[in-house]
């Protein structure tokens, strides 16, 4: 079997890629990656001499050479990663994220669709967000009947994106799978996002940047764990099915912080309240979602799955790899992301 994963070097996929090739041996994975400032090779630096992987460089976003590699590897799945994801970047630039993640998503389909002239044996898998669902109030939690309501320009590309997938089932019977993940959190993350960004800051003394007054909630999924669940929907899901796939850990922003603050304290061996002094409260940004939940029983009834870990396991995981890997952490954060770093957040 080939297995196409786009956006492979990056963080979530890494995980995936990695779990494919060692795990299933007989199947071939080709890493499909453009090696944008958030996608990293040395995330697969273990296991890039497998015989059963390939990693080719390409954008998704340019429809010639997708439609290419289709017609020379005729890869039989596609579990499609690549994406524009941080809201903040989307705020500031919403036409890079109409381009790449449904110009692109559009590509893959188009290819998919040409190259496939049978149902069996191929499955296009599209990896969402919870964020497609807009915002919840303080009860309530994301269902796969959820009606759609985004609220950034990345929540708003990657509901587009969701649609295209689901319409291609419907107008062309093309095989297909989307499932909707709320955040996730571990090692080889790139620093933008809250936990690692705070990670790096603690390490070096700098501020923490805490939106508004930090009273937004979110539910966390430990990447790993992630990683296995999309491995049991790739070989297990029903097609034309979504799954939600969630944590089961709502955590309010600020409470987060101050439990990563105390971590830090002590992994660094410094007094308590070292890292929470840190914490400085910015200006709010655009379309903030208050709340976030999933459901993730559909997932755990239909297919067996749930999270491994609890968030205090999978943050204290999480806090000692970059611990100790320092070296993987000063390369990512050298150069245009320094710059990046200082338009986003210092207020």
């Amino acid at each position: 079997m080939k297995i196409l994963v786009t956006g492979g070097a990056g963080f979530i996929g890494s995980h995936v890629v990695r779990r494919l090739v060692t795990l299933y041996p007989e199947y071939h994975i080709y890493n499909l990656d453009a090696l944008t400032y958030a996608g990293n090779l040395e995330n697969l630096h273990d296991i890039d001499t497998l015989p059963n992987y390939t990693f080719i460089k390409a954008d998704i976003t340019d429809a010639s050479h997708i439609q290419t590699l289709f017609e020379n590897y005729k890869f039989d799945k596609v579990i499609h990663l690549a994406a524009e994801s941080h809201v903040d970047r989307s705020i500031k630039d919403p036409l890079a994220f109409v381009k790449t993640n449904i110009m692109g998503t559009m590509n893959l389909l188009n290819a998919c669709k040409s190259i496939w002239q049978q149902k069996e044996g191929h499955l296009f898998y599209h990896i969402s967000t919870d964020e497609v669902y807009g915002s919840l109030g303080a009860e309530g939690l994301f269902t796969e009947n959820t009606s759609y309501s985004p609220n950034s320009p990345y929540a708003a590309s990657k509901a587009s994106s969701d649609h295209f997938v689901r319409a291609y089932g419907e107008t062309y019977d093309l095989p297909y799978i989307i499932s909707n993940c709320s955040n996730n959190y571990g090692p080889n993350h790139f620093p933008e996002k809250l936990i690692p960004l705070f990670i790096n800051n603690i390490i070096e003394m700098r501020p923490l940047p805490v939106y508004g007054d930090g009273n937004y909630t979110r539910d966390w999924l430990y990447v790993i764990d992630h990683a296995i669940a999309i491995d049991t929907i790739l070989h297990k899901g029903t097609i034309g099915e979504t799954y939600n796939i969630g944590g089961f850990n709502e955590w309010k922003n600020i409470d987060l912080v101050h439990l990563l603050c105390e971590m830090m304290d002590d992994t660094l061996s410094r007094k308590r309240g070292t890292s929470a002094s840190l914490i400085t409260y910015v200006k709010d940004r655009p379309g903030h979602d208050k709340r976030y939940a999933i459901d993730a029983s559909k997932i755990n009834k239909e297919l067996g799955w749930k999270p491994s870990v609890t968030f205090e396991q999978g943050l204290k995981a999480t806090v000692d790899w970059y611990m100790n890997n320092k070296v993987w952490l000063t390369n990512v954060t050298s150069g245009d992301y320094k710059e990046y770093y200082s338009k986003m957040y210092t207020s």
